[in-house]
C-alpha cells in the first residue's frame, strides 16, 4: 500500500482490489510506476507513459516521474514521440530511426540545431502556434522495411 500511495493513489485499500478497466489512465499509469519502483532501480525505463492521457493528468505524470527521480537519485530513460515532453523534461536526447541512433545531443543543441536529416523533419512536422498553416509538414519518403 505505501508504494500506491508514493504514487498519489488514493484510498490504496479499495484500488488494489479493482480491476485495470475500473480505474482511470492515470491511476492505471501510476500503478504501473509504483510497480516499476517497488524494487528500487538505478534505472527506470518510462516508455510513453503520458501516451492517451489529457495534459493535466500527462502532466501530473511527468511531475510524479521526476519527483520520484530525485527521491531515488535514479536515471531516468524516456521513450516518447511527443516533442513537447521532451523539450519540456529532457536533458539529452537519443532520436532514433527505423531501430537505428542517428542523432544524440543536448536538448537545447537538438532543438536549436538539428544534425540529421530525420530529426529536422520531425521538428519540422511538429505543430506550433508560431507556424499557423492548414497543412502539417510531411516527412517524405516510407518507413524502411526491416
Amino acid at each position: 500500500f505505501q508504494l500506491l500511495e508514493q504514487v498519489g493513489i488514493p484510498n490504496p485499500k479499495r484500488v488494489v482490489n479493482q480491476f485495470p478497466h475500473q480505474l482511470s489512465g492515470g491511476m492505471r499509469q501510476r500503478v504501473m510506476i509504483a510497480i516499476a519502483i517497488a524494487n528500487d532501480p538505478d534505472l527506470i525505463i518510462a516508455d510513453e507513459p503520458t501516451t492517451a492521457l489529457d495534459v493535466t493528468i500527462q502532466a501530473q505524470i511527468l511531475d510524479l516521474i521526476l519527483e520520484i527521480q530525485k527521491k531515488k537519485n535514479a536515471g531516468v530513460i524516456l521513450i516518447t514521440h511527443d516533442l513537447g515532453v521532451v523539450a519540456e523534461i529532457a536533458d539529452t536526447v537519443a532520436v532514433m530511426y527505423a531501430g537505428q541512433l542517428v542523432e544524440k545531443a543536448s536538448v537545447e543543441e537538438l532543438f536549436q540545431n538539428p544534425k540529421h536529416p530525420y530529426t529536422r523533419s520531425l521538428l519540422r512536422s511538429n505543430p506550433s502556434a508560431e507556424t499557423v498553416s492548414d497543412d502539417l509538414y510531411v516527412i517524405p519518403g516510407s518507413v524502411p522495411s526491416l
